[in-house]
């Protein structure tokens, strides 16, 4: 038996599960690790490491599993840059790999789950990133595969398809094409009732078809949740960031998806305490996130990775960090609430995707990709009926009807 376990992103969860069909042909593979026990451990482990936000993550991942398992050979894959492997190299007996060929098939976390890795690497080279050192330059994958993987999926069962990669936003700029073409042709080309969620997109390529994606939306297949990672609220802090976009194309962009959808999800990503950042950058930040209000708010400290043009320039204490952070997640979480509450009294078909984090409840979703806290365990992959009743930052409280 091996074992399987994804850290990080949709895209990295895709390729893990990609690792485990390709196993799946000599082995029995499971996506967690067994009780310890001398009759239950794995062959082997496979680590599919994240590291955006550092190595400590990784590392904590692989020191539990030698502690739980030392007899198990242990594998490293995923975003696992140079630092990460010379670290392991000078403390663990442990093998680095990023070489797994990539095939399909039915294995997945969730049978109602599939998850599409449209591409592969991207157009930036984001000062703070160390990512792209790992995955490369733009490798959009066939529109006609992509079709056929979403069609076995649907057939299959799977009622949510993530359409994901390290870019989403400049897919096909590589082979003469865009996402809004890839999302027509699935939609023509794929009949059945699931829905699409769209993967991390990069604001300045968004921009070059976004009336051809927003038309898109009005398909109930997709769900209305686009996530458009602005990083900081600065021009200044943006140029550091070598992002190539400006607030005001975001802001643009923002406005594009909630003025034409009501209650449309906008979900972005901001970094604080990148180098260089002042108050005032940060300030701005908080306006921006006033202004264009979004629902899911991804916040990170920043960390220096080593390779990166930033990690040349990391000056700003942690402690300030620590101090913006916490400010800019209390100024997001009242904007989130106020955002759901807008769909208290709604009633609406959602579907459950997993338990609850609170004992005997469960988690669906929604149109918009909200989560939905509902009394009950349901099973997985069915859809209910449910009367919104209340909401909290980060999620919607219902109860079946």
């Amino acid at each position: 038996m091996i074992s399987v376990l994804n850290q990080g992103c949709a895209a990295n969860f895709g390729d893990g599960e990609k690792i485990a069909r390709i196993l799946s042909k000599n082995h029995e593979v499971r996506f967690n690790l067994p009780e310890t026990g001398v009759q239950s451990y794995p062959e082997a482990i496979f680590l599919n490491v994240c590291t955006v936000k550092g190595n400590a993550g990784a590392i904590k991942l692989l020191r539990h599993v030698l502690d739980e398992y030392p007899d198990s050979k242990i594998y490293i894959t995923g975003c696992a840059p140079k630092d990460l492997r010379e670290e392991i190299a000078a403390g663990f007996r442990v093998e680095a790999r990023n070489d797994v060929e990539r095939e399909g098939s039915s294995l997945r976390e969730s049978p109602f789950v599939g998850i599409v890795n449209i591409e592969e690497g991207c157009l930036d080279a984001c000062s703070f990133c160390s990512t792209h050192l790992v995955k490369g330059r733009l490798r959009s994958f066939p529109q006609a595969h992509i079709v056929e993987q979403v069609s076995t999926l649907v057939h299959d069962g799977c009622q949510e398809i993530q359409l994901t990669g390290q870019d989403c936003a400049c897919y096909g700029f590589d082979t003469g094409t865009n996402l809004a073409e890839l999302v027509q042709a699935i939609l023509v080309k794929v009949p059945g009732k699931y829905r699409i969620r769209l993967g991390m997109g990069n604001p300045r390529h968004m921009a070059a078809y976004l009336e051809p994606l927003l038309d898109c939306f009005t398909d109930d297949r997709l769900y209305q949740f686009i996530h458009l990672p602005v990083q900081s609220g600065s021009d200044n802090v943006l140029r550091a960031m070598n992002r190539r976009h400006s607030v005001e194309d975001y802001v643009k962009l923002a406005n594009a998806f909630t003025e034409r959808f009501d209650r449309f999800t906008l979900s972005t990503d901001i970094i604080v305490g990148h180098p260089g950042e002042t108050q005032d950058d940060f300030e701005q930040t908080l306006r921006l996130v006033r202004q264009t209000r979004p629902t899911v708010c991804n916040i990170t400290r920043y960390v220096a990775r080593p390779g990166t043009v930033a990690a040349r320039n990391d000056s700003i204490p942690d402690a300030i960090k620590h101090e913006r952070s916490a400010t800019l997640f209390e100024t997001f979480k009242q904007i989130a609430e106020e955002n759901n509450r807008r769909w208290i009294g709604t009633r609406e078909t959602v579907f459950i995707e997993k338990p609850g984090y609170r004992e005997g409840t469960s988690i669906a979703r929604n149109r918009a990709y909200r989560p939905v806290a509902i009394p009950g365990i349901l099973a997985a992959g069915q859809e209910v009926q449910v009367h919104i009743t209340g909401a909290e930052p980060f999620a919607l409280i219902a109860k079946t009807e």
